[in-house]
């Protein structure tokens, strides 16, 4: 089979020509295999589709035109009502933030004491000096006030979650900055329940350019230089 390790990208499908060659052509949308209610996915023109497979079969066959450029995943799960955000909910937003990739990391730590694999031996290291902070908050929801000094008084505490959520981004390829596509694991997931993430995102892109780059990345979260 000449497709067998022949990779096309999302929303392409590989087909061998009559010479033999393989080749990737789009996606028929309506081919897709069936999926369950809860692999439904909302894309960025508000339309729900049967799960990506659905979507980037879709954005394949716009390809070249304006609405394939625009159309993106917007999050998971069917299309719904998602309210503005606010000035103020989006000044607040770096704050919950900060704390829910502290603890994720913190998930990971302790899940590797039983299963190895979630973190690399380097990453380790960095998590365990906070871990073993007596002074970090326990998971759950605080109040704006109560993160905002505790981001004060142990800043170096959040500093590498924030800088490991970047390179866990950062894959396709590694460049020091994020595209749309590479954001996407991360907006497609909380935009239901963070409703300020989009907005968050796209006032990071401070130069406009389509990309989140580091620099931009760590003063979004409020790092210093």
């Amino acid at each position: 089979d000449p497709c067998r390790n022949f990779h096309c990208k999302r929303g392409k499908v590989c087909q061998a020509d009559r010479q033999g060659k393989p080749g990737c052509i789009c996606q028929d949308p309506a081919a897709c295999p069936s999926t369950k209610d809860y692999e439904r996915v909302c894309g960025t023109d508000n339309k729900t589709y049967d799960g990506t497979c659905q979507l980037f079969g879709t954005k394949c066959q716009l390809e070249g035109t304006k609405i394939g450029r625009q159309l993106h995943l917007d999050y998971m799960g069917s299309c719904k009502y998602i309210p503005n955000c606010t000035d103020y909910e989006v000044d607040q937003f770096p704050l919950r933030m900060r704390d829910w990739l502290k603890n994720i990391l913190m998930q990971y730590y302790e899940r590797d004491q039983d299963t190895t694999g979630f973190l690399t031996e380097k990453q380790r290291h960095k998590v365990k000096k906070i871990y073993q902070n007596e002074k970090r908050l326990m998971a759950g929801n605080h109040s704006a006030e109560l993160l905002l000094h505790d981001f004060e008084k142990n800043y170096h505490m959040y500093v590498y979650p924030v800088h490991w959520q970047f390179y866990q981004l950062d894959q396709h390829p590694a460049d020091r900055s994020l595209t749309h596509s590479e954001l996407a694991p991360l907006r497609a997931s909380l935009v239901p329940m963070e409703h300020c993430i989009t907005r968050f995102f796209q006032e990071c892109d401070r130069d406009q350019d389509k990309l989140i780059g580091l620099k931009e990345w760590c003063h979004c979260f409020g790092i210093k230089e």
